[in-house]
């Protein structure tokens, strides 16, 4: 029986935890570790992810593109030399929080098929949302162990369900630890929190979940923001709150005072 071979570009927490799921349902999975983390390579050899040169990509079936928004792009530009020498074009799927239009910007840098892909979920469960005319290819990677959920839409169609649905979540979050630090520098911490408990508890439960288990992820979210902002655009006004979204992220990437008094406020 001939093995699925995937190329994963990006061995963070999500990539590496796509990696398992693949390599445990049979698949190898090739990703180059040439200058990442002492974690991103521990991660990766945890998952059963091989090491191997970015010319070994053009032998995979499909590429999973799961970087920070900031360089999706460029990686598939750094990939596209290799992928263009493929005898057998694979399959690229890009997963990552960017726009509809910097998706596209993705397929114009390649010459091989292309998938827009969006994951929604947590490493231990996440969702592959994908469109575009190839998407359906990408259900053989449902029988290598992964939840593929095939939209009936264009090439950005999943970039802006991603967009939409992490400018509600992240977006939330990031009201939450606005306004929470305001109350606590103007003294009136406590009173939201009880106020919040008492009113809104439901919201007070998913912020509580949600902003403390924020800060170690800010600095990543700081170009989704920018994305989303895009994704919405300059002529409405609504963008500026994900333009504010991403300085806040950015500050707070930065600032422990900041995520210490967050954390402290939501868990007690």
């Amino acid at each position: 029986m001939t093995r699925t071979v995937v190329g994963l570009l990006g061995t963070g927490s999500m990539g590496a935890a796509v990696g398992h799921r693949l390599t445990q349902k049979g698949a190898r999975v090739l990703t180059t570790l040439e200058g990442r983390s002492e974690a991103s390579i521990a991660r990766a050899r945890e998952a059963g992810i091989e090491d191997a040169s970015p010319d070994r990509f053009a032998e995979c079936d499909f590429i999973l593109s799961i970087v920070p928004p900031a360089v999706a792009v460029e990686s598939a530009h750094r990939l596209a030399p290799v992928l263009a020498r493929a005898a057998r074009k694979p399959l690229y799927v890009d997963c990552n929080a960017v726009s509809p239009a910097t998706v596209k910007r993705v397929a114009e840098a390649l010459d091989v098929p292309f998938v827009d892909g969006a994951i929604i979920g947590l490493p231990s469960a996440p969702k592959f949302y994908v469109s575009g005319p190839q998407a359906h290819r990408t259900l053989a990677l449902a029988d290598a162990g992964l939840d593929v959920h095939v939209l009936d839409g264009p090439v950005g169609a999943a970039s802006a369900l991603k967009m939409s649905y992490a400018g509600i979540t992240k977006g939330l979050t990031a009201i939450g630890a606005a306004m929470s630090l305001a109350a606590l520098r103007n003294g009136a911490g406590d009173a939201l929190f009880e106020e919040l408990s008492a009113s809104q508890p439901e919201l007070a439960k998913w912020l509580a979940n949600s902003v403390p288990r924020m800060p170690p992820k800010a600095y990543r979210w700081v170009a989704e923001m920018e994305e989303i902002a895009g994704f919405i655009g300059d002529e409405h006004a609504e963008h500026r709150i994900y333009e504010g979204a991403a300085g806040l992220y950015e500050r707070l990437a930065q600032d422990k005072d900041a995520t210490d008094a967050l954390k402290q406020f939501f868990e007690r």
